[in-house]
């Protein structure tokens, strides 16, 4: 019988998680290898690539209950198994099993992330725990994360494999770039920071009266929207662009001369790479998750609004260098092990 892989990525449905998605099954695809795919019913429409695909796909609501029930009709069929949704099986299977870790969260909450949102990773920890033995390998996104992962869940060094991957974004011609102009392109969950970004942003402009801040705020995220907008009526130039899909981020990032980062914890960071190779120079959080990805034109303590200001101010003040990437893309590496 012809080996089969499972990609089962049922709470994957949006940010940098789908992108990433979104990658490697265009590549498995290009493989020829046979897998099946078990993903959130909440993509049904946005996976446009699997449309003529020969393999098996199911679509099912995120639920433990449904994933339960999953791997026990087909605890038996699958030669290697994939979780992409940082949770391992519900049960023990005799495939080899990797799963995919980007969620920082995991690890390490902010000291300042809502109560609601601790008392959910913690819930969300207590289920990976209970999980833990029914993976045979965890795959990270870097060193930062390897580390802080081991010391976490005490696992052992040769069941953790480094290997980062990430999609290119294609070069737009006739861009032009616009001189002191800051990109912030995510979600708005509380730790990636944007009230402290938009607040250090204004107080910026109120020394400069220069530069420009373009952020990417879904309308779920409806309190820090009615923020922008009053911003705005106050002559503040942000910009908020909202979701942004694919084929667009390039020239976004092309149009920009730099990438503020300010969020508190990161896996991986994928929109430092992304920036970095669309010519952006990046300012960042004097964190550990920036300097694994890459080494940063700036960086500024991402508790302090003082600091962010600052940050703003001297990179249209001064000469500042270009950002460099020290991540590669490991996506054949990826696809040969499973």
């Amino acid at each position: 019988m012809e080996p089969e892989l499972l990609i089962d990525a049922m709470y994957i449905n949006n940010s940098g998680g789908k992108i990433l998605l979104d990658y490697l099954i265009v590549e498995l695809e290009k493989s020829g290898k046979k897998v099946f795919y078990l993903l959130d019913k909440r993509v049904e429409d946005s996976v446009p690539y699997l449309k003529d695909t020969r393999n098996e796909v199911l679509f099912l609501e995120g639920s433990i209950v449904k994933r339960h029930f999953f791997y026990r009709k087909f605890k038996d069929r699958f030669s290697s198994v994939l979780c992409f949704g940082d949770l391992p099986p519900n049960i023990r299977l005799k495939a080899k099993v990797f799963t995919y870790f980007h969620q920082q969260l995991y690890i390490k909450v902010p000291k300042d992330t809502p109560t609601v949102h601790k008392i959910m990773f913690s819930l969300k920890r207590m289920v990976l725990r209970f999980l833990f033995k029914n993976t045979d390998y965890w795959i990270l996104q870097t060193d930062v994360i390897k580390k802080n992962f081991q010391n976490k869940y005490h696992s052992k060094d040769e069941t953790l494999l480094i290997l980062p991957y990430f999609p290119e974004i294609k070069k737009v011609e006739n861009v032009t770039r616009e001189k002191n102009s800051f990109v912030f392109i995510s979600s708005a969950p509380p730790h990636k920071n944007h009230v402290r970004l938009i607040n250090a942003f204004c107080a910026f402009y109120d020394e400069n009266k220069s530069g420009k801040l373009i952020i990417t705020v879904s309308e779920d995220f409806a309190e820090l929207c009615t923020m922008v907008q009053e911003k705005k009526q106050a002559n503040y130039p942000i910009e908020n662009i909202g979701f942004v899909d694919r084929d667009s981020l390039g020239k976004i990032y092309q149009s920009c001369e730099f990438l503020i980062f300010p969020s508190l914890a990161e896996s991986f960071g994928l929109g430092i790479v992304e920036a970095i190779e669309n010519g952006c120079k990046v300012i960042g959080a004097d964190l550990p998750y920036i300097y694994a990805v890459c080494e940063p034109t700036l960086t500024f303590d991402p508790l302090d609004e003082n600091s962010i200001k600052d940050a703003f101010s001297y990179a249209v003040t001064s000469e500042t260098k270009m950002s460099k990437s020290l991540v590669e893309n490991n996506i054949k590496e990826l696809i040969e092990i499973l």
